[in-house]
């Protein structure tokens, strides 16, 4: 670990302030991420299914950790602010390969972490057991300590997504995550401002609320005391709707109107070459 990278994580764990939160337009390739350091982003998020299917791959934990972290080295290398990689489950069914995944993401350069509390399973994915979860999220925290990093690790909490839409077995959650090492709660799926509240006010560390198109805004969640905003996948999904708006149009009527507005292509070589 370079003094370069604890300054980096430094600096990001300082910017999940309540009420004043991190927003993260989050990147799926190296090209993205400079796009989105390049309109203001103080740091850069991955996004784990952007990412994987940017490489062919669906998502849901079907990505190797080699092969993701090599995406997320990349992504790190064309950027000059802070990035917290998306390792969905950890790429790992035990401590040892929980240890060898963290010692990636900071071989990668990354300087945060999400990890997802879902557990992928033939018949669809469930939940982790707290007390399994809370384990994994240690081992996550004791190798970041032993590498020396003070690596930021979000606690992705799937209950309103492929849980109990509640707030009370979300709080039961956060409350033994942050116990185990994790410094900040991820709830996706958990966006009207009541809810939101109540998750404020029931975790006792920063909440990451996830955005989307029928999300309040930034400055309503950060009325809410919210501390980290992201778009998960929305920003590839985005994307790839434009390639499929602008590919139709093209091979159906034979015009080129969803091409209006795109980047200067000189101006994105630039941008690019500007890391390189």
């Amino acid at each position: 670990m370079t003094t370069t990278s604890r300054e980096r994580a430094l600096a990001f764990r300082s910017l999940h302030v309540p009420g004043s939160p991190l927003v993260l337009p989050n990147a799926w390739d190296a090209a993205s991420a400079r796009v989105v350091e390049d309109a203001g982003a103080a740091a850069v998020a991955t996004t784990s299914a952007g990412l994987a299917w940017t490489l062919g791959v669906p998502d849901g934990d079907r990505l190797d950790r080699d092969t993701a972290l090599t995406a997320v080295a990349r992504i790190a290398a064309a950027v000059g602010v802070p990035v917290s990689a998306d390792i969905e489950s950890g790429y790992a069914a035990d401590a040892t390969g929980l240890a060898e995944t963290v010692r990636a993401v900071v071989d990668a350069g990354a300087v945060g972490v999400n990890i997802e509390d879902a557990l992928y399973e033939p018949g669809g994915p469930a939940l982790r057991p707290v007390a399994e979860q809370s384990q994994r999220i240690a081992a996550v925290r004791a190798a970041a300590d032993a590498a020396g990093l003070p690596l930021f690790v979000n606690a992705r909490i799937d209950t309103y997504l492929r849980g109990p839409a509640e707030v009370a077995p979300t709080l039961e959650r956060a409350a033994a995550f942050l116990a185990a090492g994790a410094d900040g709660i991820f709830v996706p799926g958990a966006a009207d401002p009541a809810t939101v509240k109540l998750l404020v006010d029931g975790i006792d560390g920063p909440l990451n609320v996830l955005a989307g198109p029928a999300t309040p805004s930034v400055a309503e969640l950060a009325s809410l005391g919210v501390a980290r905003v992201s778009t998960g996948s929305s920003l590839a999904l985005a994307a790839h709707a434009l390639v499929r708006r602008a590919a139709r149009e093209l091979l159906t009527t034979g015009t080129y109107g969803a091409l209006a507005g795109g980047l200067d292509h000189g101006e994105f070589n630039a941008l690019l070459g500007a890391r390189s």
